[in-house]
């Protein structure tokens, strides 16, 4: 990378039209953006349309690959490699998106461009759909849509002896990363009487607020038997990439359910169908899949046990961009300044 360009010089590049209306950014946010810039800077908003799925577009738009040569910050859904590799004077990369993994490629490794990311931004509309997948099984609604479907009228699941019915209140819910996703679920698991427990990679951090207890990963299999919930919070990194394996998923009782709002790849797609078509876990909430779309052969599609929901647990018409935008522009007045910016991501661990 290059030195630093001069004040007058210096160029903010917005890369947001996404193809998606949910996630384009809106005439608001372009307001926001140029009425927060600096002196000093000037802002080139991409007006080619770009991917806002999963952690961004692998490949850029020919004008951003023009606007990118002369950038020192690009705001984007990550940053794709030859946009990256032809951004010789960046400085500081912001996604929009959480994730950062699809970012994370050798050259961005070895920079010294600093990466931040969203983290946080879509914690409580995710929170809330774990909140509903949860209750979808405790209260038997995957039940009684098949029965409204089929025009039945039957009590029996809900009233036999060994229903798995049940409130929220002393379930046990094991939540694997306690960050902000993680810590929102836990705030209203626990306001709902459930009891959080949270697995997160530096334990010695402590347990945030809804939390009982955190424990480190090599903690995880000591929870699992008693997990009444299993959250899959936690970035795809490394280490976590398959890490809820078949074995992991044997660990847990019957009446289990898991909910994943992570990345597939965290998940033994074909175990867990295979854990539900035995009856042996309660039920699975799937927000993610190793393959996006889920291919239509998928086994997970024919199963009452499975919740899908094709990647929309983030959806929060009109909530998104100004969390995301108070998000950057704070840190694009503390980029200027010279100050630590938040949600710098640690490009070796993943996030």
């Amino acid at each position: 990378m290059t030195d630093r360009p001069t004040r007058s010089q210096r160029l903010l590049v917005v890369d947001l039209a996404a193809r998606s209306k949910n996630w384009a950014l809106t005439p608001a946010g372009e307001r926001q953006i140029t009425e927060t810039t600096p002196n000093g800077w000037r802002v080139h908003l991409v007006r080619a349309l770009t991917s806002s799925d999963g952690d961004g577009p692998r490949e850029p738009s020919p004008e951003s690959m023009d606007a990118i040569r002369e950038a020192e910050v690009y705001f984007g859904f990550g940053v794709p490699k030859p946009l990256f590799l032809a951004g010789k004077k960046l400085r500081w990369v912001h996604s929009a998106a959480a994730g950062v993994g699809n970012a994370l490629y050798p050259e961005m490794l070895a920079s010294d461009v600093m990466l931040t990311n969203s983290a946080g931004v879509h914690a409580i509309p995710i929170a809330e759909y774990v909140v509903a997948g949860v209750l979808h099984f405790f209260r038997g609604l995957d039940v009684a849509a098949e029965q409204q479907r089929e025009a039945r009228w039957d009590k029996q699941f809900f009233v036999s002896d060994d229903t798995p019915v049940r409130e929220v209140a002393g379930a046990r819910v094991l939540i694997v990363g306690a960050g902000g996703i993680g810590g929102q679920v836990a705030t209203r698991m626990q306001a709902l009487g459930a009891t959080c427990i949270g697995v997160r990679r530096h334990p010695e951090r402590g347990a945030p607020q809804g939390f009982e207890r955190v424990v480190g990963l090599d903690g995880l299999d000591a929870e699992l038997p008693r997990a009444d919930v299993v959250v899959l919070a936690a970035p795809l990194t490394r280490e976590s990439n398959g890490f809820f394996s078949a074995q992991r998923l044997k660990q847990l009782g019957k009446g289990a359910i898991v909910v994943n709002v992570a990345r597939g790849a965290l998940v033994d797609e074909s175990a867990l169908a295979g854990a539900l078509r035995n009856g042996d876990l309660r039920g699975a909430v799937l927000d993610v899949f190793r393959e996006e779309p889920l291919p239509s052969d998928s086994p997970l599609w024919t199963l009452r046990s499975a919740l899908l929901t094709p990647h929309i647990s983030p959806v929060s018409p009109g909530r998104f961009w100004p969390r995301a935008l108070d998000l950057f522009c704070d840190n694009w007045l503390r980029y200027d300044r010279g100050e630590a910016l938040r949600n710098l991501v640690d490009k070796h661990a993943g996030y």
